[in-house]
């Protein structure tokens, strides 16, 4: 059957950044028109959501996240980013097991998703990333992910030790067994970060991503104490040395990238390597304000993420949306990242970082359908001011009312139709209690 959106403002983010009044129209899990007379190519009967009131505007991507951390939200708090790794992170990480990790990712995706989430790309822990897997396909998201990579390191855990071998056999396990499911799973080779992986095991991993077409997911730059740390282990720059280990070019996605100087992100731009920001996460670290005009002014290809839920609290795309544009103005200027261009990072820049910018990212006839239908008429939202204003400094994740991808109806109401938010949030808390148990924190 037809879906057709009736009534809203459509926000299309396609390289005009057209703003229409009327009709959107899906058939067959793609946009058949768009605008005053969409309707009436509509087959009878056909689908109607109401959106009057309503923008319609594609889904949002994040372009960094960490599923596997949702259950640890607000149990890692107010401390740096090496000892928040050592202390918090990684004694969780290493007790997690199936069930945990699958309670971890529904929460989160039950959260991104009813916030108008449609595509992310997801870094896991060593262990458990098949039920990971799992919960993403069960909820219709359209997902980028893979295990974490860990070889080396100080005060890793034995629980996320793993031998370069066993790491890449892992890891191409998962390629094998998720890589292409529903058409929506992806896969995504993901060494957490320089001071954790070895050079053979980045090698592997750059290896494998040229090989069958994947993503490369890493963290760079993030921390003044990570990058002193990487210094003086190896004498260099984290970005330089990836540079130099292979990880580099379109197919590289690195988050963060607070810290990069101006000739590291001329090289950043040259390979054409991607860089998430993830404002919110790096306030809470006190990891610094990325530079992101300036960044953009030299050519860097920029995306948006949420990064874990015990860095930022939580998984909302809008909250990154309005961090991003403030935070660029107070680094800059009040005209650094105008509202339109801050939603582009949300949308068809985070999918032109993973490289589906063909298929999703803006409203244009013969996309995918991922689309999300979100109130503007709302006390937060009046009277004035046009439609981006009013969704990147004013909309909230509870204005999302309606979330499709490919054209299914996976968010109705502000519901998520796959899930039970009640028996997720229980398993969450059951799962979490456990956790913690056998962490011994």
């Amino acid at each position: 059957m037809d879906v057709l959106v009736r009534g809203g403002t459509i926000v299309s983010c396609d390289e005009s950044n057209r703003v229409i009044e009327g009709d959107l129209l899906v058939r067959g899990g793609r946009i058949a028109a768009a605008g005053k007379h969409a309707a009436r190519a509509a087959l009878t009967p056909a689908r109607v959501i109401d959106a009057r009131g309503c923008a319609v505007l594609p889904g949002l991507v994040q372009a960094h996240v960490h599923l596997c951390q949702v259950l640890f939200r607000g149990m890692a708090d107010d401390l740096p980013l090496l000892e928040w790794l050592r202390t918090r992170i990684w004694p969780l990480e290493a007790a997690h097991d199936e069930k945990s990790a699958r309670a971890s990712a529904e929460l989160g995706l039950l959260e991104a998703m009813r916030a108008g989430t449609t595509t992310l790309l997801d870094m896991g822990t060593v262990r458990a990333h098949d039920a990971i897997f799992d919960a993403c396909l069960r909820s219709g998201v359209r997902v980028f992910g893979g295990k974490t990579m860990m070889d080396v390191g100080d005060g890793v855990p034995r629980g996320l030790r793993e031998s370069t071998r066993a790491s890449l056999d892992e890891s191409d396990r998962l390629r094998r067994d998720w890589h292409g499911r529903a058409g929506r799973i992806r896969y995504a080779y993901a060494p957490r970060f320089i001071l954790s992986c070895s050079e053979a095991l980045v090698r592997g991993a750059v290896e494998r991503v040229a090989e069958y077409n994947c993503l490369f997911h890493s963290h760079v730059a993030e921390h003044p104490g990570e990058r002193a740390a990487v210094r003086a282990a190896l004498g260099k720059d984290d970005i330089d040395v990836l540079r130099a280990w292979g990880a580099a070019g379109p197919r590289t996605i690195l988050a963060h990238g607070v810290q990069l100087t101006d000739d590291e992100a001329r090289g950043v731009a040259a390979d054409g390597t991607r860089v998430v920001h993830c404002p919110s996460a790096n306030l809470k670290l006190g990891s610094g304000v990325a530079r992101v005009a300036e960044l953009e002014a030299l050519g860097v290809q920029l995306a948006l993420g949420c990064d874990g839920a015990p860095c930022n609290n939580n998984l909302d795309p809008w909250q990154e949306l309005r961090h991003a544009a403030l935070l660029a103005k107070m680094r800059t200027s009040p005209t650094a990242l105008p509202a339109a261009r801050a939603l582009r990072l949300a949308t068809i820049d985070g999918a032109r970082a993973l490289g589906v910018d063909a298929e999703i990212g803006s409203l244009e006839v013969g996309k995918r359908a991922d689309v999300i239908v979100v109130r503007i008429d709302r006390e937060h939202e009046e009277p004035g001011g046009d439609v981006f204003s009013r969704l990147v400094y004013a909309a909230k994740s509870s204005d999302v009312e309606h979330v499709l991808i490919d054209g299914e109806h996976v968010v109705k109401n502000g519901e998520h139709t796959r899930f039970d938010a009640e028996q997720v949030r229980a398993n969450a808390r059951r799962e979490a209690r456990r956790l913690v148990a056998r962490a011994g924190i």
